[in-house]
């Protein structure tokens, strides 16, 4: 992009479906365009040149070859609805001439609006677009009749206009949601549920289930909800759940461990199975008086792990505390078929915390906080600086507080030009709060290349280790097969960012610290190298490490010495891609398929080596974390009567598998990530918590003046960690982890 282009924040009174996915810019005297999802500008032809680009009209505008499918398909029923709309007004306009005792009527109710029935006809307009006409906003309001009253055409309407039947029907509807939605927010109000409960994959449903009883529909009572409704409830979920323990015989399954510190102290240990076709919670344990004793953890996971069945069990994934590692150690020698695995996301994530304490990285995140906490809290600052971020916000939520530091610099990074342009913009100027102690702090810093240099590199440094963080959380895919490639690139980036190995072996030894663990693990390096996008890729041969772990795996795995030896041979087929491996087809495919999807596909002449294939990739590499506030682990405890147990921990599990089967609807749970959100509060508070000078009297903030959100504003986040990772692995200082003051030369320390 140009330099001398400027940003334009696009106002509220853009109604166009197509102004969410496009920025403005000013050059000059001119205002241009730009898709946000391939940059292409355009110069001319305004919104419906670039809802033509978007949905793929040939013709005035290229075709957008990276808008996603939904989009498209928004923009195409848009432009239908142009075309929909014109000829309605020729019909109404024909209708119009032909009754000409009406005419007169029609002309002088065309420019006026009635506020109490929100009737209005609409003015002819060759950019009419559904957006904008009397579709209903997220605010249940008409936007055209908002516009007419902002030019102060709305007066009274004559009463024959009620002649005009086709009018009031959407309209209509216009009341009919706000009623609704007041109506649900009430209720959500009084129970104190939180806002993300519309998020719910079940909420639309129930609201639809309710619609088509009908006005005189029976809502259920206490006594149903906590009796057949929940007994019921319980039935589905285990038939559900049954489905899913079917695939573990082809795929196995991981045993996840989730531990949990209730406010009250307890220390609570939820189980979870996880295999691709789904993660089922089997129950929770207070694990308070125990947790500290590895013997006594090893006896409830070598329960869990009876309970499963050690037959379809490859690892059990627990947090990597000493009295873990013990226990863990303990079980893999009772069951030889399985393999004890810390959680990679917590790993990851105590990796990160340590690059934040580092002094100069720390000074930046507290240099950027500084200006984070003067904006989130005060609304007018707020307003200003979404307008000119085309509505995103700058503080990014992550899954923990430590890899939120991170996310938020790298937002800023990304809307650093807009930063700029509205610290140096008349409106900035005249604003009040551009005055202040926060303001001018925000300015000195925004304007600072130092400060903006040094964030740019801390988000070089720490996003291939975010995209790790997001890649063993990701329910797209199984991470075991792409774990080790992920860190790899990590190590592999500070070091070609810093280039001095006693600079960047500073990094590399806190990730060694925390990695150590998983370096070592077979099942890490038997994903590797079972995953054909990266086994060839690499140059040269295989480094001693993945070859290690991955006949650790086959001799763990496959206790049947013949089976062993069958693959050992298979083995050499795939290394060399003999047969069905050497297609064309299948090449191709390295790269486009899963793996798993691979070896089904191409592994049929090697059925032992792809069987184990199947099993290995199939895996996690962290624990899932649950919403634990949403649920009565606490009373369940808490409760002395055996019935009154019972009934809570069917409820538990029922809400546990229900918030489970939900984890992959990350569209519908981003809104609720919001910064200044009460889901999101713990995560965000270092970044958006209130300073006392910023909190005077006479500019105390107000919550209500806040302009709406959307999130279709959003900027979009790299979407697949997958195709980043790349091809090509041959830093053998990386394989061999090298620590300051081992020997440089170790490189040749590699299989010949």
């Amino acid at each position: 992009m140009s330099s001398n282009l400027e940003p334009i924040p696009i106002t509220s009174q853009k109604h166009d479906p197509a102004w969410k996915h496009c920025q403005m810019f000013k050059n000059g005297e001119r205002v241009q365009l730009k898709c946000i999802y391939c940059g292409k500008i355009f110069k001319g032809g305004g919104i419906h040149r670039i809802k033509e680009h978007l949905a793929g009209h040939k013709g005035n505008a290229a075709t957008c070859l990276r808008v996603p499918s939904d989009v498209r398909v928004l923009m195409q029923e848009s432009l239908d609805g142009v075309v929909v709309k014109k000829r309605k007004k020729q019909k109404i306009a024909e209708e119009i001439t032909n009754v000409n005792q009406v005419s007169t009527e029609i002309q002088a109710y065309g420019d006026q609006v009635d506020t109490n029935t929100g009737l209005l006809m609409i003015e002819k307009s060759d950019t009419l677009e559904p957006s904008s006409s009397l579709l209903v906003n997220r605010e249940g309001t008409s936007n055209v009749a908002g516009e007419r009253r902002k030019r102060g055409r709305g007066k009274n309407l004559p009463p024959e206009a009620n002649a005009l039947s086709f009018v009031p029907v959407e309209l209509g509807a216009r009341r009919v949601n706000n009623h609704v939605h007041m109506a649900i927010g009430r209720f959500l109000f009084d129970i104190g549920a939180t806002m993300d409960a519309v998020n719910s994959v079940y909420f639309q449903p129930m609201v639809d289930a309710i619609v088509s009883g009908g006005s005189g529909a029976l809502m259920p009572s206490c006594n149903d909800l906590q009796g057949w409704i929940l007994r019921k409830s319980v039935e589905e979920v285990k038939s559900e759940n049954d489905k899913v323990m079917g695939a573990w015989v082809r795929t196995g399954c991981s045993i996840l461990v989730n531990q949990w510190n209730t406010q009250t102290g307890r220390i609570l240990l939820n189980f979870l199975v996880y295999c691709p076709e789904g993660t089922v919670f089997l129950k929770s344990i207070d694990a308070s008086s125990v947790i500290n004793s590895s013997d006594a953890l090893y006896e409830l996971l070598k329960q869990v792990v009876e309970e499963v069945g050690s037959k379809h069990v490859l690892q059990v994934i627990t947090n990597g505390e000493e009295q873990y590692i013990v226990a863990g150690r303990r079980l893999a020698e009772t069951f030889p078929t399985l393999y004890w695995t810390p959680c990679a996301a917590h790993c990851v994530d105590l990796i990160l915390e340590d690059f934040a304490k580092l002094e100069w990285i720390n000074a930046i995140i507290e240099q950027a906080r500084s200006i984070t906490k003067f904006i989130y809290n005060h609304s007018v600052v707020l307003n200003m600086v979404r307008r000119y971020t085309f509505g995103n916000d700058i503080v990014e939520p992550a899954a923990t507080r430590s890899a939120t530091n991170f996310t938020t610099l790298t937002r800023m990074v990304d809307l650093k030009n807009n930063l700029q342009a509205m610290v140096t913009s008349q409106q900035w100027v005249d604003c009040p709060y551009s005055k202040k102690p926060g303001g001018l702090a925000m300015l000195d810093l925004v304007s600072n290349q130092s400060f903006w240099s040094s964030c740019i590199l801390i988000v070089r440094l720490t996003n291939p280790l975010l995209r790790v963080l997001r890649m063993v959380g990701s329910k797209k895919r199984p991470a075991m097969g792409y774990v080790y490639a992920g860190m790899y690139r990590a190590k592999e980036t500070i070091k070609k960012e810093l280039v001095k190995r006693n600079e960047y072996m500073v990094y590399w030894n806190i990730i060694d610290h925390w990695w150590e663990q998983q370096w070592h693990h077979p099942l890490h390096a038997a994903g590797f190298y079972l995953n054909p996008r990266f086994f060839y890729s690499m140059e040269g041969d295989m480094p001693n490490e993945m070859l290690s772990g991955m006949l650790d795996c086959i001799e763990k795995l496959i206790p049947d010495v013949t089976v062993q030896d069958k693959i050992s041979k298979e083995i050499n087929s795939y290394k060399n891609s003999v047969g069905d491996f050497g297609r064309k087809m299948a090449v191709r495919a390295r790269d486009t398929l899963l793996p798993v999807e691979w070896w089904s596909t191409y592994g049929g002449s090697c059925p032992n080596l792809a069987r184990l294939a199947i099993r290995v990739l199939s895996q996690t590499c962290s624990t899932f974390g649950l919403k634990h506030n949403h649920i009565p682990f606490e009373k369940l405890y808490e409760t002395r009567n055996c019935l009154e147990q019972q009934r809570l921990r069917d409820l538990i599990f029922v809400q546990c598998n229900l918030q489970l089967r939900q984890i992959g609807y990350e569209s519908k749970q981003h809104d609720s990530m919001q910064p200044l959100s009460s889901e999101s509060a713990s995560i965000v508070e270092d970044w958006v918590t209130g300073i006392d000078a910023f909190l005077d009297d006479d500019t105390y903030p107000d919550w209500t003046t806040l302009e709406t959100l959307s999130v279709n504003t959003m900027l979009l986040r790299p979407g697949d960690e997958v195709e980043e990772l790349g091809a090509g692995f041959n830093d053998h200082e990386i394989f061999n982890r090298m620590k300051e003051g081992d020997n440089e030369n170790a490189e040749d320390n590699v299989v010949s």
